[in-house]
């Protein structure tokens, strides 16, 4: 469609107050971060320049190095377990089935719970004394298996993991829901009259066609991942040992606990330049594999 000189200046005129607001909250913001990085400062004194001082600091600390280590464990875990539940949760209430809706509806209802409702309420299912979990094993006698699972280090990062997965495969099953709506039922019909099982319609019709959607997913839910910080940081506060820190809490920790304000600018450009670059690598080989 061929945009007129008057309809394109009342286009212009609609997206810009959404484009100010985009740099004043979002782009201004980052490039401030930018110089805050070259800096020391506590937030209160004057400033001082100290160039790749504070990357420096950041490459030679281990605790920075075990959040993005633990940083990786909830981007993995998110990918490989939101995606591929949310998809088969998807395809399954995309038949004609009773109830559905109301499937879909119980589905997205932990993504629209505030997270700090959540964190509480996993934090009791938790409890080490009579959280759910720990009161059903020793119901069924297995005493040995109740665990201290959000106090113990080699638990609490699980445990985090499982109420991360939990909290937004309905975000990704209303996606997914959506995108194969949109699939033509002629083309699953011929499918059918040609004799096509329901495993190889899934597999050669009906995930090549949603692709894209798949791909637009698996990257929100790296950005996603990247910025976990108040499910953590309300469920274990990045404890026991750092053994759930992950770098969003250990950037806030570093800036306003410790008022790095300096420090704390140069682990948000590492952050932003490490999400950057594990979205395009996963662009770049998902999006080969389906051409």
């Amino acid at each position: 469609m061929k945009l007129t000189k008057k309809t394109k200046g009342a286009f212009i005129l609609g997206i810009l107050p959404a484009f100010l607001l985009y740099i004043v909250f979002a782009i201004y913001p980052i490039l401030q971060s930018f110089y805050y990085s070259f800096m020391d400062w506590n937030g209160f004194n004057e400033m001082t320049f100290v160039g790749l001082d504070n990357f420096k600091k950041l490459f030679a600390d281990s605790l920075f190095w075990n959040s993005v280590k633990n940083n990786i464990y909830v981007v993995l875990v998110s990918v490989l377990g939101q995606v591929p539940l949310a998809l088969f949760f998807a395809l399954l209430l995309n038949r004609k089935m009773k109830g559905a809706k109301l499937f879909r509806t119980i589905g997205f209802l932990p993504v629209v719970l505030s997270t700090v409702v959540i964190s509480l309420t996993w934090s009791l299912i938790f409890n080490s004394r009579n959280g759910l979990i720990n009161e059903f094993l020793r119901s069924i006698g297995l005493d040995s298996l109740a665990q201290n699972w959000l106090g113990d280090t080699k638990w609490a990062m699980a445990s985090v993991l499982v109420v991360v997965v939990w909290q937004f495969v309905g975000l990704y099953l209303i996606i997914f829901l959506a995108a194969l709506q949109n699939i033509p039922t002629e083309v699953l019909e011929a499918a059918k009259m040609d004799g096509a099982s329901e495993w190889a319609t899934t597999w050669k019709i009906t995930i090549p066609m949603i692709w894209e959607t798949i791909l637009v997913a698996i990257t929100l839910c790296i950005a996603g991942s990247l910025k976990t910080f108040d499910l953590i940081y309300v469920m274990t506060h990045g404890g026991p040992a750092h053994s759930t820190d992950v770098m969003a809490l250990y950037m806030f920790n570093e800036t306003f606990s410790k008022l790095q304000y300096g420090y704390g600018s140069a682990v948000s450009v590492f952050i932003f330049f490490f999400s950057l670059i594990l979205i395009a690598i996963v662009n770049k080989v998902l999006g080969k594999k389906m051409i």
